[in-house]
């Protein structure tokens, strides 16, 4: 078992890098701030900011900036948390390797686990919407495609993520500016009609209890900061770097989405948001704009390619931090190549993603990939709270709202995405108890 420590306690006296360990090859640091933020906030702008407003508004009904305020509320407690531990731990693992240093080896687990198998699903999602925008009668292939090219250029550096990430975060910033004119400009003198698909989400009628579910549904949204931690090995001067970059990407995706809430609520009938599978095309598509819906598709399109990709590089170094504690098989965790890459942990999730492509809907897997993210978070914060040291924006009771925060959130979730994410996470839980029994019995064997 772990031993339990805080900030002053001599459990921190290499820097709090667990990687660095005899023998076991590290990765590089080769980012600063800017390609930072550009990972974290290319994340949270990814599929999520097209996809996430309808379920959100079905739910919330006209609440749905209150769910996105509340979503960001909790979503800073836990950016603040996250700065705090990247900045003492700066390897890459994330809430996994603060869980195993503050609070010990089972909760350090569960995040990890509720991490890697709910951002895999979300790398499934991400990929399956690159299909639909771009060719919905291929949208399979496409995405296998997808993954299979983005897993390529991860393995060729973590440079060059962050410059692909750079270009894709452009054109979606573009994209979401021409939404937001288009929304503005007001409807389209001729009535255009929308061109979503069929309704996915019923709107209830209780809108009013709807909105933490809403709030939690848009967790998926706000989730990418996490990215910037779980890089930590590769940043330059974590200490500094990591808390800026993080509440820098954090601060630009909650005044984009919280902005862009209220125009698709004044610019969309009730309903058709609550009922839309694409609510940016469709405010583009009855608006004076709305010759530019290529363009939208289009950026929509690079979203899904950015925010996969940042997902692949995340859930591969969570892996990687994994298996290094043998949580996860030990082969994941070599390093290798001209570019220093964990390339066997990034190749068996690009494995993993593709198998869940052949049997996973867009849709089903933003709520219980919400659920494993909260519960990350929760641990998050917990293992916050017992630093000793921490600067005067990171008091210990804004640990407390946020460990609370992720809990209710996780829990108002709707009953199926709950229900499914708490059995991984049951499997996950009991298949490690059983391999450490396994480990520690040698005579029976």
């Amino acid at each position: 078992m772990a031993t339990r420590h805080n900030g002053t306690q001599p459990g921190d006296r290499t820097g709090g890098n667990p990687g660095d360990r005899p023998g076991q090859q590290q990765l590089q640091r080769r980012l600063g701030v800017f390609d930072s933020t550009a990972i974290g906030l290319g994340s949270m702008l990814g599929a999520g900011v097209f996809v996430v407003f309808s379920p959100a508004a079905a739910l919330a009904g006209p609440l749905l900036t209150l769910a996105v305020a509340v979503a960001g509320v909790i979503a800073y407690c836990n950016a603040v948390a996250s700065a705090q531990l990247a900045a003492r731990y700066p390897a890459s693992g994330g809430t996994y390797v603060y869980g195993r240093r503050q609070l010990g080896e089972w909760p350090g687990f569960i995040a990890g686990w509720g991490f890697v198998t709910g951002k895999t699903a979300s790398c499934a999602a991400m990929a399956l919407t690159f299909g639909h925008y771009v060719a919905p009668a291929y949208a399979t292939p496409l995405a296998v495609a997808a993954v299979v090219v983005l897993t390529g250029i991860n393995l060729l550096g973590i440079t060059r993520t962050a410059f692909l990430t750079r270009i894709l975060l452009a054109i979606v910033l573009a994209t979401i500016v021409f939404v937001a004119v288009a929304s503005l400009l007001g409807p389209h003198p001729d009535g255009a009609p929308a061109v979503s698909a069929a309704p996915v989400y019923p709107t209830p009628s209780g809108v009013g209890w709807g909105v933490l579910p809403a709030a939690g549904l848009m967790f998926f949204a706000f989730a990418g900061y996490a990215r910037i931690a779980t890089l930590g090995e590769e940043v330059k001067d974590p200490t500094r770097t990591i808390p800026r970059a993080i509440l820098a990407a954090l601060a630009g995706a909650f005044v984009i989405y919280l902005g862009l809430a209220a125009l698709l609520q004044w610019h969309l009938p009730p309903q058709q948001l609550a009922e839309s599978t694409a609510p940016l095309l469709d405010a583009v598509a009855v608006s004076q704009l709305s010759a530019g819906v290529p363009f939208v598709q289009a950026g929509a399109a690079a979203a899904c390619l950015g925010a996969l990709l940042a997902l692949i590089t995340g859930v591969g170094r969570t892996t990687l931090a994994m298996a290094r504690e043998r949580d996860l098989p030990a082969r994941l965790a070599r390093v290798g190549g001209p570019h220093t890459v964990p390339f066997v942990a990034e190749l068996a999730v690009a494995a993993v993603v593709i198998v869940l492509l052949l049997s996973t809907n867009v849709m089903t897997v933003v709520g219980f990939s919400s659920f494993g993210v909260l519960i990350y978070y929760a641990v998050t914060n917990a293992a916050a709270f017992t630093l000793a040291r921490r600067p005067w924006h990171a008091p210990r009771w804004l640990n407390v709202l946020g460990f609370l925060g992720c809990l209710v959130l996780a829990v108002t979730l709707p009953p199926a995405s709950m229900l499914v994410m708490a059995a991984v996470l049951a499997v996950g839980v009991a298949g490690r108890f059983l391999v450490l029994r396994w480990r520690r019995t040698p005579q029976q064997r």
